[in-house]
């Protein structure tokens, strides 16, 4: 397995991703320090112009960190998957002496990995920026977070876990609608539903969504998968 996913990294030409994740990184950085130290996010009269509960500095970091890489995620696994059965390129990959559904779950598994660590290393590298910011500046947005506390740590991993996770859900999408752009819409519309609030209605802030939200990414992962034996390349 483990070969099959550096194939498929070497493949696809993994550099090009990584540096696409690094300008992600860098302008989401430079973004957030704006939102919290140059003042963009406050009013003419400089008080912050935030709803009730997003004026926590984590807020806009989760919210932007979280949209940009799900839809990255979901952009690389329809560059690995989707667009290989669109391109005819899969039947090649079939044609190898090893199981579809091995196949299709090394592409899968390349995807996460990849934008799994890369989300966790540029949310780690945002908040250590405005930790150090936040020493000689003053920030609009309330510092919430310890960087010295095992627990922020879980929470981020944990929360990078759903977040790419969350990208299976329109790759399953994208597979049956045999678009690429429909796995990217889909991780629009996952992130609305995620982050966005409807009303008075909103999951960003419910602990038990996330769970259940990881747990159903899974099962289409699972069905994407078994359903590889079966599904017709033309």
């Amino acid at each position: 397995m483990l070969k099959l996913i550096r194939l498929e990294w070497k493949k696809n030409h993994i550099k090009t991703y990584i540096r696409s994740a690094a300008i992600t990184a860098v302008l989401l950085g430079l973004f957030i320090f704006a939102l919290a130290f140059l003042g963009i996010a406050n009013d003419p009269d400089g008080t912050l112009d935030a709803a009730p509960g997003t004026d926590t500095i984590s807020a806009p970091i989760e919210l932007f960190t979280s949209m940009a890489f799900l839809i990255h995620t979901s952009v690389m696994l329809s560059a690995f998957i989707v667009s290989a059965y669109k391109n005819k390129t899969m039947n090649l990959m079939f044609s190898y002496p090893i199981k579809r559904q091995k196949i299709l779950a090394s592409q899968m598994i390349a995807v996460w990995t990849f934008n799994f660590l890369a989300l966790t290393l540029t949310k780690l590298a945002i908040y250590l920026w405005v930790f150090l910011g936040a020493r000689s500046m003053q920030s609009s947005f309330a510092i919430d977070f310890d960087m010295g506390s095992l627990a922020f740590y879980i929470q981020r991993i944990l929360k990078s876990v759903t977040i790419v996770s969350m990208s299976f859900i329109a790759l399953f999408v994208g597979l049956a609608a045999k678009s690429s752009k429909a796995a990217v819409v889909t991780s629009f519309l996952l992130i609305f539903l995620t982050q966005a609030n409807v009303g008075d209605f909103t999951m960003s802030d419910n602990a038990v969504f996330p769970m259940i939200l990881t747990a159903i990414s899974f099962v289409f992962a699972v069905l994407s998968v078994s359903n590889a034996e079966r599904k017709d390349l033309t």
